[in-house]
């Protein structure tokens, strides 16, 4: 048995190393680079910018000139610098993006649609790359899609009052971090717009590492003309709402409001409780009575030293050799406790305070429910002069331009691969051809050996059989060592004991046995002693006759068996198991 597991070891030691020797002479071949085509849009687009051709770019995006209102003048104007450059981090070969350079700088760029986006019947996607290569500590990277309005009309003056229609993107500062999602809606009423803003931008799980781990992370948005709209994360969809519930404030008004010229009635009473009118003061009550007062049950310790100080002159202190009276003064020796004070106590004894037990404090009147309550009181309710019912919402002002307009305290931000357009498989075809090698080329950087291991694993199958074996065999090789070694053990155990009697005995009882057989030993050693002996008596009393020769002979034979008997009987009294031997005559 232990023969075949031997020989099953030396197999499989003998196969691992002949494969290790394989492995050493055939080398691994480098992962094939990942190739990056610049992408073609696979249908209907508004725009669908790479970044990757340099003269294009400088035809279609204007970097903003205007200067902030309100701001100090150092930092008022648009000075931010923008450049492209290939990604630091999971670089593809051609892969160009927008490079926000500047930190702390007012920075915005934007670019003409090729043609307007209407809100009518088509369903809206709007998809771009944000890469943090520095990290974020504050400051956003958010997109805008800036309206059909004459202030839009000369995009070199493109800054914060812009009007646009979404704004969308992550933005961070500090620990709040947030994926905006806001549009302008216009009243149809009075013509004014109003952000609204998505209720759960602050929801998304794990979304600090789009901040932190200095990866491409993908953001859409898809807004259909049923007024639902679709945010996705890497491809991943985050949430699924709709424009007339999951915004606040919410598209539509209130169709009441509280009347802004109410006021509440000088004698309206929002008291629940007041005090008993009727309640007085019992004629015990001592309002001031003090809180504490002291123990009249406290007395003075025996030895109490009034008379002594608490603080006297340090004797052991000596005057420095360098104090002068008449600049210094009169020298006195610095004070310590009086030593006396430390068994008992010094100085004019006081009882000490306790609470005093009559005290009552300030009496008030007990409360009880008002007669006169009336409740809580609230403006009455008006129609509101403003109120409209938009149902939809999806209708939204014109797109005519993408642009980024920041404020960052982190630099080197990648923008890439911008695209608009009214169908999704578009936007998802555009991913792919992008985003996804971006993708595929950081996780082979970032991969641990276990991520690794597992990947190589999926392309070759086989690998799991050798995993069980290389983990499964040693186990099974333990398991059967240490029952074989057992049963082993137990047999070896049970054939001793066969050897000497029928039934297995108990160790106290084997020992005995083994004693036994050491005192048969010497028994039979005596024996044949004697037999020697009276070989010899029996050549020397031939001539005697053969009568009295054998009846000598017999008497001898006779007392030696009789001492033979007697010492055995002294060596120990239980028998042997062994058979004794016929003594020779």
């Amino acid at each position: 048995m232990h023969f075949g597991y031997a020989l099953l070891t030396f197999l499989v030691i003998q196969g691992i190393y002949c494969e290790d020797e394989e492995s050493k002479e055939k080398k691994p071949e480098p992962a094939p680079e990942i190739v990056y085509n610049i992408p073609k849009p696979a249908g209907n687009v508004y725009i669908a910018e790479h970044f990757d051709d340099i003269d294009a770019f400088k035809e279609r995006w204007v970097t903003s000139e205007a200067t902030k209102d309100g701001a100090e003048e150092n930092i008022a104007k648009y000075n931010g610098k923008w450049e492209l450059e290939g990604s630091e981090k999971s670089h593809l070969r051609g892969d160009l993006g927008l490079v926000l350079k500047s930190k702390a700088r007012h920075a915005a760029i934007a670019s003409k649609l090729k043609k307007p986006f209407v809100f009518d019947h088509k369903t809206f996607v709007l998809q771009y790359e944000v890469q943090f290569q520095n990290g974020q500590d504050c400051g956003g990277a958010y997109i805008k899609l800036l309206s059909d309005s004459k202030e839009n009309e000369d995009l070199k003056k493109f800054n914060d009052k812009s009007p646009y229609t979404i704004m969308f993107g992550p933005d961070k500062c500090g620990t709040e971090q947030k994926l905006h999602f806001i549009f302008r809606h216009r009243n149809p009423v009075n013509g004014t717009y109003e952000e609204k803003h998505w209720k759960k931008s602050t929801s998304i799980s794990k979304f600090d590492e789009v901040f932190k781990d200095k990866k491409a992370h993908l953001f859409t948005l898809i807004v259909k003309p049923d007024n639902t709209f679709e945010i996705l994360v890497d491809r991943r969809s985050e949430f699924k709402g709709s424009l007339l519930e999951d915004l606040n404030p919410p598209v539509n008004p209130p169709a009441e409001i509280e009347d802004p010229d109410d006021r509440k009635p000088e004698d309206w009473d929002e008291r629940e409780k007041v005090p008993d009118p009727n309640a007085s003061k019992p004629e015990d009550w001592d309002e001031d009575a003090p809180r504490q007062i002291q123990d009249p049950d406290a007395k003075k310790p025996v030895g109490w030293l009034d008379d002594e100080p608490l603080l006297v002159p340090d004797a052991s202190a000596e005057k420095p050799k360098d104090w002068d009276d008449d600049m210094d003064g009169e020298w006195e020796a610095p004070l310590v406790n009086n030593p006396k004070c430390t068994d008992v106590g010094c100085g004019e004894w006081k009882a000490p305070m306790i609470d005093n037990p009559k005290y009552k404090g300030k009496w008030r009147a007990p409360l009880i429910d008002n007669p006169n309550y009336k409740g809580k009181w609230k403006p009455r309710k008006i129609a509101n002069p403003h109120y409209f019912e938009d149902l939809n919402p999806y209708r939204m002002t014109t797109v005519v331009a993408v642009g980024f307009e920041l404020w960052s305290m982190s630099d080197n931000i990648l923008f890439d691969n911008v695209v608009i357009t009214d169908d999704p498989v578009v936007a998802d075809q555009w991913a792919a051809d992008t985003w996804v090698l971006k993708k595929e080329a950081g996780d082979r950087e970032t991969d641990s050996m276990f991520m690794r291991l597992l990947k190589y694993t999926e392309k070759y199958p086989w690998l799991w059989a050798v995993y069980t074996l290389a983990i499964g065999l040693p186990v099974v090789l333990f398991i059967c060592f240490c029952c074989t070694s057992s049963s082993s053990s137990k047999t070896a155990a049970a054939a001793k004991h066969k050897k000497f009697d029928d039934a297995p005995l108990a160790e106290d009882e084997q020992q005995e046995e083994e004693k036994v057989e050491e005192n048969a030993a010497i028994e039979e050693e005596d024996e044949e002693e004697g037999a020697a002996g009276n070989e010899e008596d029996l050549q020397k009393e031939t001539g005697a006759g053969d009568k009295e020769g054998v009846e000598s002979t017999s008497e001898e034979g006779s007392g030696e068996g009789e001492e033979e008997a007697e010492d055995g009987g002294a060596g120990d009294s239980k028998k042997s198991p062994r058979r004794r031997r016929a003594r020779r005559d």
